[in-house]
């Protein structure tokens, strides 16, 4: 529990109406009841206010709602998932290594460490303070681990990559799987050894399922603050920068560079060896063939301005329709042409 002045200090907010209200948790716009704070990010979400139950409501300055508790501030969304944590984001107590779990002799493991059955931990691995290994993780030799990481379920990391501080792994994701490089010999092909490693830094989060391969030498870099969501690829040697976030099933192919602030709907794509500038957006399958300058909001493949995309997309429909009309101007002026030639 804490109070509506307490959590209007943790987000930088201000209250209207009771301050010692007690809060118990985050809850739905249409869901939540009494004891419950929620919250309306967008101004379409507005005419539900009459109807809801929660004893508090996150706004925006300027809305109104009499009678209500409120409480203020410029990012709702924000306040949401900060309030969100404080009350029900909190961590188990650390319970160090549990029965059933594998830890190599040579593993460094810092106070606060939890490993739970079915994991395996390899030589001379090194685990910093209060990260988390969830059941049936495994993690290769010469692993190393920053602080307050969480491992979830099925997770690996393999030989020689490098976590930092508070990096998340979600259910089986795999980091330094083999990149994809082989060598035509005849009609065969030769697989390339991948020496490299995979190099996640601080705040990083990995999605469900998703695949980071390791270099083919050098390293493949996740920069500070990346989220990637489920089913995500990431090839050998890609560079992402600080605070790109990637929705499901999108790609980056081999050697790649994207920049920093990147948004990727799901299932966009990067072809390999090329560049993508700071402050990119790219809509859903959307898919970049060349390099991409900074600061574009762009959709479709290959790649053009979103509002031109918009707007080629509204005739995709017509087209069978287009394409039939033209035949029939195309035959009409031949005819014209026929008879002009007569006359």
């Amino acid at each position: 529990m804490a109070t509506l002045q307490q959590l209007a200090e943790l987000v930088g907010g201000q209250v209207q109406g009771d301050p010692a209200l007690e809060i118990a948790r985050v809850y739905p716009i249409d869901q939540a009841g009494e004891s419950d704070i929620t919250f309306v990010a967008n101004p379409k979400y507005l005419s539900k206010l009459d109807q809801c139950r929660a004893s508090a409501i996150i706004v925006t300055p300027g809305v109104e709602a009499a009678g209500r508790n409120l409480l203020i501030c410029a990012n709702p969304y924000l306040a949401f998932a900060k309030i969100l944590t404080f009350l029900q984001g909190s961590r188990t107590p650390a319970k160090g290594v549990m029965a059933g779990a594998h830890v190599a002799e040579s593993a460094s493991l810092e106070e606060g460490v939890t490993i739970h059955p079915g994991c395996i931990v390899g030589e001379k691995v090194q685990i910093g303070a209060g990260t988390t290994l969830y059941p049936g993780v495994v993690i290769y030799d010469d692993v190393v681990i920053g602080s307050d990481c969480l491992l979830h379920a099925g997770a690996i990391v393999r030989e020689n990559c490098i976590l930092h501080d508070r990096v998340i792994l979600q259910p089986s994701a795999v980091i330094g799987s083999d990149g994809f490089g082989f060598a035509p010999d005849g009609s065969a092909y030769y697989k390339i050894p991948q020496v490299g490693i995979v190099v996640l830094e601080e705040d990083v989060e990995i999605g469900a399922g998703s695949c980071i391969d390791r270099a083919a030498l050098g390293e493949t870099r996740i920069r500070r603050g990346t989220k990637l969501d489920n089913l995500v690829q990431i090839a050998h040697n890609v560079e992402i920068g600080e605070d790109t976030v990637m929705a499901a099933q999108a790609g980056i192919a081999g050697s790649s560079k994207i920049g920093r602030h990147c948004t990727f709907g799901g299932q966009a794509a990067v072809a390999g060896h090329l560049t993508v500038g700071d402050n990119v957006m790219i809509g859903g399958r959307g898919g970049a063939t060349k390099n991409v300058a900074s600061n574009q909001l762009l959709s479709g493949v290959p790649l053009i301005p979103h509002k031109q995309w918009l707007k080629a997309s509204i005739s995709f429909a017509k087209l069978p329709e287009m394409r039939k009309e033209l035949q029939r101007m195309a035959k009409r002026l031949e005819e014209l042409e026929t008879q002009v030639k007569e006359d």
